[in-house]
């Protein structure tokens, strides 16, 4: 970004945001007072983008043209050619480069003032105090599990005054967005205020999984014989090797599917199996269009712009798009669960008979908090106890017995406190046990 001076070239570049910043509007925040000075500090702003793909790429880019000079970018994906439809800022060159590295040296090419730092990492390689640096973080994910991660990572770092009163400065808002085809969605989290991830699990799509039935004995889809090449024939002639799993982007792995999902297909009179058909099934690809993209990101940019601003009031905090058949959106405020497991600040009070096996309550947790591989540890008289870890094969060899105990042989108590973690958190959360002596079918309170 150029520091806007008295040239007229400057003024007429930024005229658009001079005309939010430099007066007063009708939608304008109640703490807002125009200055010629808000362009200049929007500069050191630093902003985290999470994710470098086809609303990666959109975000980056509004955000640099908006004058952000601090911008950071995480991804740790390499870039395909099935990408170059719709990430824009990838050529056919750059096949097999980082993402965000790439996407990083486009934008400083272009924009020469502008400082864009890549990460090629996973967002759990880095700890509070990396995430602490930003003044706001933006998702451009396409995975479920991340968003809950840094959205724990987040209330995590939240602090509290002596009357456990939360800290507002504490707050690093984060702004998430996503697509799905015509479809996609846009909000403003300000943990602690607004409801998170985590209360609103169920927007999200559930996983598509086909009966293990239908693709061993009665296919109907092409769907179904890659799934039975997949899930079944794979794992039984291990094609490429003993230890060699699915690559969805191994051009050998994909072919050698699409062949024998081809004979599968043949055999039940089922047609629509190809390379690209193949590969989507593989890697559980929806169907992205830029348009949508575009449409998403520039939502998400217009609320960083207000963040850093607080020229205009924020959308109040979830907006749906559509434009399948004609355009429709919709903004409306998500109800923030009192008894969220990351954000309530509250632990989790579960009922159970002190004669429940231990698994029970392990398919509770993972039922009713979408759980992926917890790990679970408590204080048995005073000594620390790890009750389930599958993370290693040595941890997960000596907690596996566990499993068939009771609750009370494993020496748990009324009242007892538990720490679980997942791979989807962060942070552990607190689960406090209630124990029944009676036969009663568990319940989670």
């Amino acid at each position: 970004m150029v520091v806007p001076t008295d040239d007229s070239t400057t003024k007429k570049q930024w005229i658009h945001l001079r005309r939010i910043l430099e007066r007063a509007g009708p939608f304008k925040d109640p703490n807002f007072e125009p200055s010629t000075e808000l362009l200049s500090a929007i500069e050191s702003v630093k902003i985290l983008i999470i994710g470098a793909g086809g609303l990666g790429c959109e975000l980056l880019k509004d955000l640099a043209l908006m004058g952000f000079c601090q911008i950071d970018i995480i991804d740790m994906d390499t870039i395909d050619l099935a990408n170059l439809n719709r990430q824009f800022l990838f050529t056919k060159a750059d096949i097999g480069k980082s993402k965000a590295e790439v996407a990083a040296k486009f934008i400083m090419n272009r924009i020469p003032n502008c400082n864009v730092t890549p990460h090629m990492n996973k967002i759990q390689d880095f700890d509070a105090s990396f995430y602490s640096e930003f003044r706001i973080i933006v998702c451009g994910l396409d995975s479920v599990v991340a968003r809950r991660w840094i959205n724990s990572m987040l209330v995590s770092m939240l602090q509290y005054d002596e009357d456990n009163q939360l800290i507002p400065s504490s707050i690093i808002p984060l702004i998430d967005g996503g697509t799905e085809g015509f479809k996609g969605n846009a909000r403003v989290i300000m943990h602690g205020f607004t409801s998170c991830i985590e209360c609103t699990l169920d927007l999200f799509p559930p996983q598509v999984n086909f009966p293990q039935c239908t693709i061993a004995n009665n296919p109907r889809l092409p769907e179904h014989c890659v799934e039975w090449v997949t899930s079944i024939l794979w794992p039984k002639e291990k094609p490429f090797g003993q230890d060699i799993k699915i690559d969805g982007d191994n051009v050998e792995h994909i072919q050698w599917i699409v062949e024998h999902a081809t004979k599968r297909a043949n055999d039940h009179n089922i047609t629509g199996i190809n390379f690209r058909f193949t590969q989507g099934v593989v890697k559980r690809i929806i169907p992205a269009v830029a348009s949508t993209n575009a449409v998403i990101a520039s939502i998400c940019a217009t609320e960083v712009f207000k963040l850093a601003s607080s020229s205009v009031m924020l959308m109040n905090n979830y907006t749906m798009f559509n434009d399948i058949e004609g355009i429709y959106m919709l903004t409306y405020p998500p109800e923030k669960k009192e008894d969220c497991p990351i954000c309530s600040n509250v632990p989790i009070r579960i009922q159970m008979s002190e004669t429940s096996k231990f698994q029970e309550f392990i398919d509770l947790l993972i039922e009713k908090y979408h759980l992926i591989a917890p790990l679970i540890y408590t204080e048995i008289n005073g000594n620390s106890k790890t009750l389930y870890m599958t993370s290693t094969e040595q941890m997960s060899e000596a907690t596996r017995p566990h499993l068939k105990m009771t609750l009370q042989e494993l020496g748990l108590t009324n009242g007892a406190e538990l720490l679980v973690g997942d791979p989807a958190r962060a942070s552990s959360m607190r689960v406090i046990l209630t124990l029944t002596s009676s036969m009663e079918t568990s319940t989670a309170k």
